[in-house]
């Protein structure tokens, strides 16, 4: 991103760029000149958060989470820099070092929610890996809140699916308060209890004589998730309760003194200010007052449709390759698993109910990925019709374990490089056994890692199949071109 950034000039974009208030020194430029290109576009927003807080209205677009964590691991953990480092200096190393620990810990959860859900540690490790050099990483490593969010919200389904509850609703409720689309979350929850309680209805007469009555059962169900709802919405409720407070109240504005250079750029970008603006926001008057939605459709123009302009056909065309890829992994798990579809996975497996155990299937198309493809699917459709789509490789690429379960399902069912665990030279010799290819397929998941599958892919690449080639080539010249595309104020970005 230092070479990009030094290489291509920046396009003069119409973007958030809040003027330095204290002269930058030599280490303070140094370091600009090394991660500069990690503080573009949102992360502007998140860096100036965490050093002045809420000052302007759309502002409030970014929630707080991260950025408090920015702010703490700089005065904290970056302390002994405050001689060498000014501050916004340091809230940037900082924001690269989290993110590089979050990014890292987000492929550790990503790997055992694998091995919980697929109950195939070879491709939970495969997808993990696609996970490393997603097309979305260079926002893992930018000041953004994307490597905090996936590590939150790919932890908290790990730990449901370990039947920990109530770790996992502490995790998702953090997770919204580090992205609005955590509210999303909330359905993982839901569907697991109501699922529990569905099959718990469907058991032999014998197992339901033990049971609680059906209103009792009912009554827990719905306190459960109520409870749990509720925790994963207090964050974002008391963040807008404190935007409330900020603008609509009157006397409870910003009460520091705001310096001028930031007084005239919102008079030149015609930025609401709370600490000098009195007269009341248009949200304020509204039934529920929710200032999330007024920013998005008052300042970026989201809404269902709006960004369906043939000027934006570039930015349609940046996200063709992750919408085609989540709308095919949907269309494959839906074939093959048509029945259990339609009935929302509540139905008990015939089995189940003969042999009185729950035997699951593993892989991509196992019955537990069902909830995990509905989320994917609702996020991607809500991205492709109601948000700007160039943020769409990274909206998802944070939030579901879709696209790199299916990329890594793809591979190993399509790529004959992946079905054997010898050498490179035993791989090739073993291209043209087919008997032994189908013997080690059928045990790919049994076994464990024995080489990094993503290295051996690259050194093999000339003998690599198509579908391996265009994932491959997917996830690496995507990650390029965002690092170019993020780095660089590019114009059709």
């Amino acid at each position: 991103q230092a070479l990009f950034n030094l290489l291509i000039p920046d396009h003069a974009a119409d973007a958030f760029s809040p003027p330095r208030l204290v002269e930058p020194g030599f280490c303070d430029l140094l370091l600009e000149g090394l991660l500069g290109g990690l503080s573009r576009w949102d992360a502007e927003h998140f860096l100036f958060i965490a050093e002045r807080g809420y000052v302007y209205e759309h502002n409030f677009a970014f929630f707080p989470v991260f950025p408090l964590s920015v702010r703490a691991a700089a005065e904290v953990v970056l302390w002994p820099l405050q001689r060498l480092l000014r501050l916004r200096s340091r809230l940037l190393l900082s924001a690269a070092l989290l993110n590089s620990l979050f990014s890292v810990l987000a492929a550790a959860a990503l790997y055992k929610l694998g091995c919980a859900v697929l109950r195939c540690r070879r491709v939970a490790f495969l997808a993990a890996l696609l996970f490393c050099i997603s097309p979305a990483n260079v926002f893992m490593a930018a000041a953004y809140s994307e490597s905090m969010f996936a590590f939150l919200a790919f932890s908290a389904m790990w730990h449901l699916e370990k039947g920990q509850s109530w770790h996992s609703g502490l995790l998702f409720s953090l997770a919204s308060g580090v992205r609005a689309n955590g509210l999303v979350n909330i359905g993982f929850f839901a569907y697991s209890r109501s699922k529990c309680f569905a099959l718990q209805l469907q058991v032999g007469p014998g197992l339901v004589r033990k049971l609680p009555t059906l209103w009792r059962k009912l009554l827990s169900l719905a306190s459960s998730v109520i409870f749990t709802c509720a925790g994963i919405f207090l964050p974002f409720v008391l963040f807008q309760y404190y935007a409330h407070m900020t603008f609509c109240v009157p006397g409870t504005g910003l009460s520091q003194n705001i310096p001028k250079p930031l007084l005239q750029l919102a008079l030149d970008k015609d930025y609401r200010l709370a600490a000098v603006d009195r007269l009341k926001p248009p949200w304020c008057s509204q039934h529920f007052p929710v200032l999330y939605s007024y920013i998005q459709e008052a300042y970026w123009n989201v809404g269902f449709l709006r960004y369906y302009e043939l000027r934006q056909v570039p930015n349609f065309l940046l996200a063709l390759p992750v919408t085609i890829l989540g709308l095919w992994a949907a269309w494959t798990y839906l074939t093959a698993n048509p029945r259990h579809c339609l009935t929302l996975g509540l139905e008990r497996r015939r089995n189940e109910e003969e042999q009185g155990e729950d035997k699951p299937g593993t892989g991509f198309c196992c019955p537990a990925v069902l909830v995990y493809v509905v989320h994917a699917t609702v996020l991607l459709l809500f991205g492709v019709f109601c948000m700007h789509v160039q943020v769409l490789t990274r909206f998802l690429g944070s939030s579901t374990p879709i696209l790199y379960w299916f990329s890594a399902h793809l591979l190993q069912e399509h790529e004959p490089l992946l079905w054997s665990e010898g050498t490179d030279k035993e791989t090739r010799a073993s291209l043209s056994e087919k008997s032994v290819l189908g013997n080690s397929l059928a045990g790919s998941c049994e076994k464990g890692i024995s080489e990094n599958p993503v290295v051996r892919l690259l050194r093999n690449y000339r003998l690599n199949t198509p579908m391996t080639k265009c994932i491959l080539g997917y996830f690496l010249s995507y990650w390029l071109l965002g690092l170019v595309l993020h780095c660089n104020f590019l114009p059709w970005t």
